[in-house]
């Protein structure tokens, strides 16, 4: 039904636009009695096998929705419904920002895949607090992504996320920080060992004197290198952070479906879907052998299907996330993969 009939009428609107108006409605649907009862039984599994204890979290499955849907932390008790785990807010960054001019988010059908550029646009991370203090959804895990803001210079960005961190911390279960966003213009200073390195050290600090139990994730990106790689699983090793979030979107266009032409006309930003799937987990099998599964990985990009997830499951991940494949194929996919993983489990 999603796929044949909910799907093409969502899709004469504009990709932003369809997101807010999910957003809102869901609000709306769930502010009557008994929605969140009603949706729990339709798209939820619930069964012990499914169960992952992992960094001191008890995730009741492995599958979480990615930073960048719920972003600003809207309706995260309402998309807990659908069966998500763990969701994970943001990039939020200390103060608020509009992003990158309009249109900036585009669709490619027949790849499956969304090309973004929104350049991070965020409420900050004193009204994201706010509205993650109103209310938790039970038993779902909330991850909070965190950036810098992109008129911060690059060498005071280590305060922007510290003080994104120390103003979520109360509120989140864990952080993912953001170094490898394609959207928000040059990142090389964010990808220096040595300024990761700081930037980890600091975080565990202050997480220590904030009470020294939030795990600390990095997202990387689809584009590093195996050298870039080790490097990475090095940084981890001597920072004391818990894993890596692989991957990010990629600015690569390869062997793509859509037209060329077109492809060109929509520019720059990161392309997200089908066309990760290959390299997403890729990188994570790179992580998994070179560390003996010692670092933690949390597998996202290109997971449309419950196939999808179970090949990087498979490869070493942890727990999967998703984005694009829940734009693409609708609430019932986490359900799916659910399904699947318990089949694997018999």
């Amino acid at each position: 039904m999603y796929r044949c009939i909910i799907r093409p009428l969502l899709f004469f609107l504009s990709p932003e636009r369809v997101h807010h108006n999910v957003i809102f409605l869901l609000r709306v649907i769930f502010a009557f009695p008994g929605k969140k009862w009603f949706f729990e039984r339709i798209f939820q599994v619930k069964d012990i096998r499914l169960q992952r204890k992992l960094f001191g979290l008890n995730f009741e499955n492995p599958v979480g929705l990615a930073a960048g849907f719920d972003k600003n932390a809207l309706a995260f008790h309402e998309l807990a419904a659908f069966g998500f785990s763990f969701i994970e807010i943001g990039t939020v960054t200390p103060e608020p920002q509009a992003g990158n001019p309009k249109p900036r988010v585009f669709r490619l059908p027949k790849d499956k895949a969304l090309v973004n550029r929104m350049g991070l646009n965020n409420d900050g991370t004193r009204e994201v607090a706010r509205r993650l203090s109103k209310k938790r959804a039970p038993n779902t895990i909330i991850g909070g992504n965190i950036g810098k803001n992109t008129l911060t210079p690059d060498e005071i960005a280590q305060s922007d996320y510290l003080r994104a961190f120390k103003e979520l911390y109360p509120y989140v279960d864990y952080f993912t920080v953001n170094l490898s966003c394609p959207n928000v213009g040059s990142i090389s200073c964010l990808q220096e060992k040595d300024f990761q390195v700081s930037l980890f050290t600091e975080l565990k600090k202050l997480d220590a004197q904030l009470g020294g139990n939030k795990p600390i994730f990095v997202k990387i990106a689809p584009e590093y290198t195996n050298e870039k790689l080790d490097e990475t699983i090095e940084i981890v090793r001597l920072t004391g952070i818990t894993g890596i979030v692989a991957t990010n979107t990629t600015k690569e266009r390869k062997h793509l479906l859509t037209d060329p032409s077109l492809v060109n006309k929509i520019g720059p930003g990161g392309l997200s879907g089908l066309p990760l799937r290959d390299r997403s987990t890729e990188v994570i099998r790179y992580i998994t052998q070179k560390t003996g599964g010692s670092i933690p990985v949390i597998g996202a990009g290109g997971i449309m299907n419950a196939e999808d997830a179970i090949e990087k499951l498979l490869a070493g991940a942890c727990l999967v996330q998703l984005y694009t494949g829940f734009v693409y194929e609708g609430p019932f996919v986490i359900r799916r993969i659910n399904k699947a993983i318990l089949r694997l489990s018999e």
